[in-house]
């Protein structure tokens, strides 16, 4: 299959190395070129737990040098959506599937006003990745992948692309709802990417210490009120059982957002506790402990220069 993954992210960047491995044409959609030129020169050197290889893949800042793709990934911040879009007008139409692997709530709205809706997928994943530098990432943990379409309809080229993904040791799964896998993990990203981005601590010490455990079951607490007023499906039971478990099974992980302010780059926060927020006014559902967890974050980013190393 020929597939183009919008973004060298950390998933990104695995993503394209496990589809390359698994002898599909992969073409990676960079902004940068000088850093285009060198993946695709070099390829991409992954290690972890996918073991240690380098894979050959065609990247490029231009997408008129991609031949028409039968799927496109997203898997930039939310935050660049709309501007990658933009970027990769000519590889969509009506043919091609468009499937975000991006987190927080919003992409497929943006992504639907480019292309048709019928051909928009999302998708959440359990796989991770870190950067070590351009072109060179680690495998850090494992889980499966869910896509479907919000309509809730199974078809024919879903479920190709799934097998594609599950040939490529990306564990791949169909859902009829993904609106609510994508509410689940988004309360699970918010209840800890913003805390440990605000603390500096790992996912396991924030579970471990009665103050930080406190406001994250806060922080869970309303945002699965708002996903119940919603009508939302949660995938688990216990949201608290829930985000309490991934800490412990991610418990020596940075989060993403940990990641963004240590590097002082932009955070995701608009995306997921600003999101939760924005549904809980609509509702008329007080949100305190988020409202606080996005204050706190966007006073760091706004004041990267002034940071204490």
């Amino acid at each position: 299959m020929r597939i183009a993954i919008i973004g060298p992210s950390a998933l990104g960047v695995l993503l394209a190395a496990s589809l390359a491995r698994a002898k599909n044409e992969v073409w990676l959609l960079d902004n940068d070129a000088k850093r285009a030129k060198k993946l695709s020169a070099e390829g991409i050197k992954l290690e972890g737990l996918s073991g240690s290889y380098r894979a050959k893949v065609n990247a490029t800042a231009n997408a008129k040098e991609i031949e028409k793709p039968e799927a496109v990934f997203v898997c930039t911040k939310s935050y660049d959506t709309e501007n990658a879009l933009k970027g990769a007008k000519n590889l969509l139409d009506e043919n091609t599937y468009v499937i975000s692997l991006q987190d927080g709530v919003g992409n497929l709205q943006m992504i639907n006003e480019f292309v048709n809706t019928g051909s928009t997928l999302g998708g959440v994943t359990s796989q991770g990745a870190a950067m070590i530098e351009d072109g060179h990432v680690r495998h850090t943990s494992r889980g499966d992948t869910i896509i479907g379409q919000e309509n809730g309809k199974v078809m024919g080229a879903i479920r190709e692309i799934s097998s594609v993904l599950n040939k490529a040791n990306f564990p791949t799964k169909v859902t009829k709802d993904i609106n609510s896998v994508i509410w689940g993990k988004l309360i699970i990203d918010a209840s800890i990417n913003a805390l440990s981005a605000v603390t500096r601590l790992r996912s396991g010490a924030l579970v471990k210490n009665e103050y930080t455990r406190e406001i994250m079951r806060r922080t869970v607490s309303e945002a699965a009120k708002v996903a119940k007023r919603k009508k939302v499906k949660l995938t688990y039971d216990d949201p608290i059982q829930k985000v309490e478990a991934v800490c412990k099974a991610t418990a020596d992980s940075s989060s993403s957002m940990l990641e963004d302010v240590l590097n002082r780059r932009p955070t995701e926060i608009d995306s997921t506790n600003g999101a939760i927020i924005r549904q809980a006014k609509s509702l008329n559902i007080k949100t305190p402990t988020n409202e606080m967890l996005v204050e706190l974050v966007k006073g760091i980013e706004s004041n990267y220069k002034g940071l204490v190393v």
